[in-house]
């Protein structure tokens, strides 16, 4: 589908008649612009969100790195222990000069034992083994090697989570838009109704005056003074409402746009302007360009990574380790047991044999969650396109709607106009004036909704078919 791809401004909104000395007139470009700066929470919440899964993604790359740790425990302790080795008689060797070696000074009987005929005596030798200070510490290196494709699978999910959160900003960023047109011109609409009540109760003031004169003059019964009055407090009553409607509208639109609730703003409301009129309910439907659907993909995507990861944890795993500790403790007889060094290298491998079931189990799981995202892919995707061709239908119908209700006020404005001749001139009854002022009324009221939900109704198209743009 082809639609206008240009920047525009949606809506052109002259300067608003009758502004006070305080209140700060804002367009609806300036409120957007507000809206998608750093003044929306709902964008702040997005772009931090997007932020946070940048460090994740960082995160998940570090594991395809060496793991470097460095350890260290010290301890004390009072345990301690005697150790006895006993003692005996020690033969004494003589030098053979013919065999040129060492012979024990001993005589072999003939049963086949021997008498020592000179010996050493070694005593019973006692030992004191304390443990007291024991310190060991080193450093090691851990450097995965194969794990199955779980450490390349984790990254690969990592950095579709964070395209993802790319994704959810954009959609974010479309509905701020949508939202915050739609406070403006509900801010326009109050200010338009308590136009339209300003203007009704003038009539009715204008008329209450001549009737009043007629009555003084005998010309007009009381009653007639009563049927205009009771007309003036409805109108006032309505005035009333309009300029609550209003404040109430401008404290939403704060709220979008990042204001206290309570500034003292205005908006402009004059100049209703809708582009672009290229747009037919006969255009075809393509929801391609829409966040929503690019989210969908990237969920199935998601959910095929999901599948990987899962089989990983079955796969063999290969890590290779190094370390380099030293050791130091313990005292047996007085002196230092343990005083050295020592370096390891190794490779360690896991290979899951049998896990009753659970490994084919969870694969099965992980594929059914992966056609379940493809089935509700298929759905939303449907629902996006039907929601698409309710919005060009509901932008179809506020055009026609926006034409009738202009034609049926320039209609209420020119009865309005005769009944008054003819009331004047005695031809038309006082009730029938008033319901010409009360239809002129309800025929502006309808103009102005109209208007309104135009706008409206073209801002929620173009999102609908992911181009929606507002201009610099």
């Amino acid at each position: 589908m082809t639609i206008h791809k240009a920047t525009f401004f949606i809506i052109a909104l002259l300067a608003a008649t009758g502004r006070t000395a305080i209140a700060q007139t804002l367009t609806i470009h300036e409120c957007l612009k507000m809206a998608l700066s750093d003044n929306n929470k709902q964008l702040i919440k997005s772009r931090t969100k997007e932020e946070q899964m940048d460090y994740e993604l960082k995160a998940y790359k570090s594991n395809f790195y060496p793991r470097l740790n460095l350890y260290a425990t010290d301890c004390y302790s009072t345990a301690s222990s005697d150790l006895t080795v006993d003692g005996g008689q020690l033969p004494i060797y003589n030098y053979s000069a013919a065999t040129g070696t060492f012979l024990p000074n001993v005589t072999m009987n003939s049963d086949g034992t021997y008498t020592l005929n000179q010996y050493a005596l070694f005593p019973d030798q006692t030992m004191k083994l304390k443990l007291k200070n024991i310190f060991l510490g080193g450093i090691s290196v851990t450097q995965p090697i194969y794990m199955g494709g779980k450490i390349t699978t984790a990254y690969e999910m990592a950095r579709l989570g964070k395209e993802m959160t790319h994704v959810s900003t954009s959609l974010t960023h479309d509905e701020v838009i949508v939202e915050t047109v739609e406070a403006y011109m509900l801010a326009v609409k109050g200010k338009e109704m308590i136009e339209v009540a300003q203007k009704y109760y003038t009539l009715l003031d204008e008329l209450k005056k001549n009737v009043e004169s007629a009555f003084s003059h005998g010309l007009k019964t009381r009653n007639d003074v009563m049927k205009v009055q009771v007309r003036q407090n409805e109108a006032e009553l309505n005035i009333s409402k309009a300029k609550n409607a209003y404040r109430l509208a401008k404290m939403n639109l704060c709220h979008y746009i990042g204001k206290p609730l309570t500034s003292d703003i205005d908006v402009t409301s004059e100049g209703i302007n809708v582009m672009p009129a290229g747009i037919t309910s006969g255009q075809a439907i393509d929801i391609s360009n829409r966040p929503e659907y690019i989210l969908l993909n990237q969920q199935q995507q998601m959910a095929t990574q999901q599948v990987r990861l899962t089989r990983s944890d079955y796969l063999p795993q290969v890590v290779a380790v190094g370390s380099y500790h030293y050791a130091n403790g313990g005292e047996l007889a007085g002196k230092r047991l343990i005083d050295n060094g020592a370096a390891t290298v190794g490779i360690g491998v896991k290979v899951p044999l049998f896990t009753f079931g659970e490994s084919k189990n969870k694969i099965r799981s992980a594929k059914a969650k992966q056609t379940i995202a493809m089935t509700e892919q298929a759905d939303l995707n449907e629902k996006m396109m039907l929601e698409q061709q309710q919005s060009l239908n509901n932008l179809d119908e506020a055009r026609k709607e926006v034409a009738l209700t202009s034609s049926a006020f320039t209609q209420a404005e020119e009865n309005m106009r005769l009944s008054k001749q003819q009331y004047e001139v005695g031809y038309e009854s006082l009730s029938d004036y008033l319901e010409s002022q009360a239809m002129w009324q309800q025929a502006y009221a309808a103009k102005v909704e109209a208007q309104c939900q135009e706008v409206l109704s073209m801002f929620k198209y173009l999102k609908s078919v992911g181009n929606i743009k507002i201009g610099d």
